[in-house]
Order: structure tokens, then C-alpha cells, then sequence
């Protein structure tokens, strides 16, 4: 009986558990900056050894798993496409999707700032203060900024002449082009022992990686406890309120973009948006969290396969792809923070100006790293280019964090979108069923 029992009682879905430890995070970090504040030595010391070296380990138990989830996901997902003919056609409209996607992204969000006009009205003593209190991080990261590729750089940087190294140096667009080829071979080659022997190991490789981090994902709502911790603790609503009207553009667009765009592009691949969304509120809530896309990548594969019943061959290859080169919100957040430090350092963009910046921001979307911050470096470069100066960064990194976890929201959001929009046709999709 006891066990029939235990049998019947339902676990609480992880999504409901991250929510539970969201909440608390929250609330005991705005507590504690609202009472003894984000100096006071106890927040301090627990932010520095309890709850930061916490969420620091459960990123890297992620970020350890996702280069070999990833590097087998994309030859699984290739090799069982059966012929190069349907690689090439899921490709070209996965790319073609991702441009128009990124494009319609940062057009609302350059609309919006020339609309509001955040940046002029910002207080130049919070602003002074904010450039002083971040001085060294923003020149950090410039210098991330300037050691940046050039275009030709970047296409080149696709083809490593050493896989190992690249791997090593975490080059994850070489890799995934690495992946690609093998694919691409397992398809071309005849059938024959060795080849099949192949593809079985690398299909063990991607169910190891699942179900190694199906392990490690079980320490989500502790360590989003954690990370809301922190951000709440260490900003308060201190920052927030100063840099109220930039954070406002920036949500509003994204939220734009997540509620129209995507249900559009949803109501077009033949789904109600309201299921959609429910059934992808897993993976759109780790990535809310987590603040990465590489890191929500395991998610998203299992919500695509067991909520949305997407074929496995399409999704595999258009999220693998997706989580560093489909980032809608990536792309929109660029735009906007260029445009703002315009608007506050008094730069006028003309239109061709800010036609260039649109079309860096799609491009950086697509090679943006999917960590934490990884469109800072971007935004750094972009502003030298147009002549903004790129230390005004310093400004917005308070809110980051918490814009970074809005823009991931969106660019996880917008993969699996994309996975479903590719689906449409493809031999294996159900639909909205």
C-alpha cells in the first residue's frame, strides 16, 4: 500500500521547483539590501563563498556537458536527415529564418529607442557614478571588444585547422562546423559496418551527455535560488530605478518580440501559441535563470522531443545550431544599448548609421557566445565603430544580469520557435498535436 502510494503521488515538475527557488532567492536578496545592504560584511562573505561559488559550479557541471551534447547532437541530428539534399534544405531555411528573425528583432528595438529616447534623460551624477563604480570591468571588457575578428576573420575562424585546439579554447562554432563535416560524411558515406559503428558510438556520447545532465539539472532550483540571490542582494532596486527608462525599452522590446513575433511565426507553423508556450515553459524558464543558451541547450532538446514532438533529426540540428547562432534577443539587446550610449553621449546616428549598426547586431547575434554577458564584448565594439565611446558600457552593467537573463529568455525561446517554424513539412512533425 505504501508503495502503491508512493507510486500515485505526482512529482513537482522541475519548472514549479526553479519557480520555487526563484521566489525566495528573490525576496531574502531585496530583503538583505534593503536592511544591511550589499557592503554589510554577512552579505558579503555569503554571496562571495556560498551562493556565487554555488551557481558557479552548477554553470560549469553545464557547460563541462554541453560541448559533447552538442558535438554528437548536431551529427546525430544531420546524419539521420538521410541525404545531403535535406540537409541543405533545413539549413537554408534555418538561416533564412534566423536572419528574418534577428532582423524583425532589432528593427522593434531601434524603433523603440528612437521613439522613448532613453538615453536623454538619464541623471549625468548616477551616470558618473555608475562609469566610476565599473571603470575597470568596462575596460575589460573593451579590450575583449577590440580583440574581436573582423568579418573575414570570423568566416575563416568556421574551419579550424586543429579540432582538439579548437575544442580546448571552447570555439564553439568550429566545433559545431566540425560536427557538420562529420555528419555530412556519415550521410554520404555507403552504409557498412564501420560507418554504423560510428554513428552508435556518437548516439551513445548524446544519450551519456542527456542523462548526465538530466543528473546535474536536478540542482536548477538551487542554484536559481542562488543566482537571484546574488542579483538581488548585490543591486537592489538602486540601479533599476536609475537606469529605469533604458531597462523599460529593452524589456518592452523583447516582450514585443516574444509575444507578436514569435506568435506569429507560430499561428504560421500551424500551433496555438498559448499550447506552444506552456508546453516550452521548462526550458523557457531555465533560460530565464541561467542566463545562457549553451547552458538551457539540454532543456530545450528534451522539451522539442517530449512536449512539442518536433522530429528529432530537425530539432537536434536547428537548436544545436540555434544556441549560438539563432539569438534574437541578443541581436535586439545590441541594438538598443548602442543606440542608448548615442543618445547619452549626444552622438547622432543618421540613418545609414544606424542601418550598419542593424546589420553588425544581426551578425553579432549570430556569433555572440551563449554564455553569461557574452554580447558585452559586442556592444563594446559596435559603439567604436560608430563612434560611441565603448567605456560608456560601464553605465549599464549594473542591469545587465538581469537583461541578460530577459534577452536568453528570448533567444531560447526563439530556437525552439525556429525548430518548430523548420518542422513544418518535415517527415515526422505531428503539428500542434
Amino acid at each position: 500500500m505504501v508503495e502503491a502510494s508512493a507510486r500515485a503521488t505526482p512529482s513537482i515538475p522541475l519548472h514549479w521547483k526553479m519557480a520555487i527557488g526563484f521566489a525566495p532567492g528573490l525576496s531574502l536578496g531585496f530583503l538583505a539590501h534593503a536592511t544591511v545592504g550589499a557592503e554589510h560584511h554577512a552579505v558579503v562573505w555569503l554571496t562571495q563563498h556560498i551562493t556565487q561559488p554555488a551557481g558557479t559550479v552548477f554553470l560549469r557541471l553545464i557547460f563541462m556537458l554541453v560541448l559533447p551534447l552538442l558535438f554528437s547532437a548536431l551529427i546525430v541530428g544531420v546524419a539521420e536527415m538521410g541525404d545531403v539534399r535535406a540537409l541543405g534544405r533545413i539549413g537554408v531555411r534555418t538561416l533564412a529564418s534566423t536572419i528574418v528573425l534577428s532582423g524583425i528583432a532589432v528593427l522593434i528595438g531601434l524603433s523603440l529607442v528612437n521613439l522613448l529616447k532613453p538615453g536623454t534623460n538619464i541623471d549625468l551624477t548616477v551616470a558618473q557614478q555608475l562609469l566610476a563604480q565599473s571603470g575597470e570591468r568596462a575596460h575589460a571588457i573593451i579590450g575583449d571588444g577590440a580583440s574581436n575578428q573582423g568579418a573575414m576573420d570570423l568566416v575563416l575562424s568556421l574551419v579550424p585547422d586543429n579540432i582538439i585546439r579548437a575544442a580546448g579554447k571552447n570555439e564553439i562554432l568550429a566545433v559545431m562546423f566540425f560536427a557538420m563535416m562529420i555528419g555530412a560524411g556519415l550521410v554520404l558515406s555507403k552504409q557498412s559496418p564501420a560507418t554504423a559503428a560510428l554513428l552508435k558510438a556518437i548516439e551513445g556520447l548524446f544519450q551519456v551527455s542527456m542523462t548526465l545532465i538530466g543528473l546535474v539539472i536536478r540542482l536548477a532550483p538551487y542554484a536559481v535560488f542562488c543566482f537571484m540571490f546574488n542579483l538581488a542582494a548585490l543591486f537592489g532596486w538602486d540601479v533599476l530605478q536609475a537606469l529605469g527608462a533604458y531597462v523599460m525599452v529593452v524589456v518592452l522590446a523583447l516582450a514585443l518580440h516574444f509575444v507578436v513575433v514569435y506568435s506569429l511565426a507560430l499561428r504560421w507553423a500551424g500551433w496555438s501559441p498559448l499550447r506552444w508556450f506552456a508546453r516550452a515553459q521548462e526550458a523557457i524558464l531555465m533560460a530565464f535563470s541561467t542566463a545562457s543558451s549553451n547552458a538551457t541547450l539540454p532543456t530545450s532538446l528534451r522539451v522539442a522531443q517530449d512536449e512539442l514532438k518536433l522530429p528529432g533529426n530537425v530539432s537536434r540540428f536547428v537548436l544545436t545550431v540555434g544556441a549560438t547562432a539563432n539569438q534574437n534577443g541578443t541581436a535586439l539587446y545590441e541594438g538598443v544599448t548602442v543606440l542608448f550610449l548615442a543618445q547619452f553621449f549626444g552622438v547622432q546616428l543618421d540613418l545609414g548609421q544606424q542601418l550598419l549598426v542593424m546589420f553588425v547586431c544581426v551578425l553579432g547575434g549570430i556569433g555572440t557566445a551563449g554564455v553569461p554577458a557574452g554580447s558585452l564584448p559586442v556592444v563594446a565594439l559596435i559603439c567604436a565603430m560608430v563612434g560611441v565611446p565603448p567605456e560608456g558600457i560601464g553605465i549599464i552593467l549594473g542591469v545587465d544580469r538581469f537583461l541578460d537573463m530577459c534577452r536568453t529568455t528570448l533567444n531560447v525561446t526563439g530556437d525552439l520557435v525556429l525548430a518548430t517554424v523548420v518542422s513544418k513539412g518535415e517527415p515526422g512533425d505531428t503539428g500542434s498535436a
